[in-house]
């Protein structure tokens, strides 16, 4: 390959001194006028000027290296958030009988999941007890969507469609009790969640509050800092695309915190004193209101949505502990002073169970069902009558009148 050697000067130019051997250079149109050139001395490529370089039109040569500069960049960047989701080598999946999970790995922070989708499907599963095989390859849907699952070589995206599923060829249904009206709400209270709570979340999450987010990102390896900046900041630039597009990322910050606090206090009026949202039994609008209430609760330290739901609206951060401790044993929260322990263990035997990775889960055996064992069971957050001390509905009385007969 054959170079030049140029001059670059603060003026919008490169000076070929390879073929003009002065630098007292005539810039003029129509102008006999010399100027003198200050800059620094440059080499590029001389061929290839009748191939990629033309191909980008008219503009000058160092708009059109540019160009290339940063084409190689975003290629760059492509292989990198490639070699990211690709973790695990493709391998064959068998999911006869057996339900395949994709979703995205583990954050680092202790939460299951960053994304509100992906922790909602999996706090389903374990609530209609389906046994179930996460698969972190980062693999996205046919359709683009995460999460997604496999089931009897069957593929099927969109948590609202997975449910429909799963209710048809498994049986299963956590809202048969409820009546008509209360189906009608929980579709609309869904539908709110998702459909706009959800955007407001999204934009303190991956804009607002982009720097702890990136924190959490579980990633290692020599590049992980460059490979998490990279994800983040394409992951901003999405959000804030589609949130324009959705209409809510039109408005100003402080608009879109007003818009996420009516959301957040129409769940805390609409959950009450209640143990779940549509009454003493849990639902598929609980598995859905958790996956996103969970990340204001423990994936935005220190922003609106954290203070609102653990001050104010403290009903809500009681409704997220009490499905934590149910379906989520293995889940420890460090600000949690109840940690999942046998009664014989000492203080230094202390462990938590990790998150279940590449393994099947059920929690047939680990829970028991609401009703089906008339026994008490007292554990560190329960109390004489074993209702859990972050239940809702914990009759006080009674609990005073125990003590008074202490």
């Amino acid at each position: 390959m054959h170079w030049g050697v140029g001059l670059v000067s603060s003026r919008s130019c490169v000076v070929d001194l390879s073929r003009n051997q002065t630098l007292s250079l005539c810039w003029c149109w129509g102008s006999e006028e010399n100027y003198s050139f200050y800059g620094d001395i440059v080499a590029f490529p001389l061929q290839d000027y009748g191939g990629v370089m033309s191909g980008l039109g008219s503009d000058s040569w160092w708009k059109k290296t540019l160009y290339l500069t940063g084409g190689a960049l975003l290629a760059a960047a492509a292989y990198l958030l490639h070699e990211l989701l690709a973790i695990r080598k493709e391998q064959e999946v068998n999911s006869k009988d057996a339900i395949i999970l994709h979703q995205f790995s583990r954050p680092n922070n202790g939460v299951p999941s960053l994304s509100p989708f992906c922790l909602k499907i999996e706090t389903y599963l374990r609530m209609a007890d389906l046994p179930y095989q996460n698969y972190f390859d980062g693999k996205l849907s046919p359709q683009g969507k995460m999460p997604w699952i496999e089931y009897n070589h069957t593929r099927v995206s969109g948590t609202e469609f997975i449910i429909d599923f799963l209710e048809e060829k498994l049986g299963v249904n956590l809202n048969k009790h409820l009546n008509p009206h209360q189906r009608a709400v929980s579709r609309a209270v869904t539908k709110m969640v998702e459909e706009h709570f959800y955007w407001t979340l999204a934009y303190c999450q991956w804009v607002e509050n982009l720097d702890e987010t990136q924190k959490m990102l579980n990633i290692t390896g020599p590049l992980s800092d460059l490979l998490k900046w990279i994800l983040c900041h394409l992951t901003k630039g999405i959000v804030k695309r589609e949130m324009y597009g959705q209409g809510i990322g039109r408005f100003s910050e402080e608009e879109i915190y007003r818009l996420m606090e009516k959301d957040m206090r129409s769940l805390a009026g609409l959950l009450g004193d209640k143990k779940y949202l549509m009454g003493p039994k849990f639902s598929t609008l609980d598995a859905t209101v958790f996956g996103h209430l969970a990340q204001a609760m423990w994936t935005l330290p220190g922003t609106r949505p954290e203070r609102l739901i653990k001050g104010e609206l403290i009903n809500l951060a009681m409704y997220c502990e009490r499905i934590r401790r149910k379906f989520w044993p293995e889940w420890h929260d460090d600000n949690d002073n109840t940690t999942y322990e046998s009664d014989d263990s000492g203080e230094d035997s202390r462990t938590h169970t990790p998150f279940q990775d590449f393994s099947y889960y059920s929690r047939t055996g680990t829970f028991e069902d609401d009703g089906m064992d008339n026994s008490i069971s007292q554990t560190p957050d329960t109390d004489f009558t074993g209702h859990s001390l972050f239940d809702s509905d914990v009759d006080m009385d009674e609990f005073t009148d125990h003590d008074q007969c202490k």
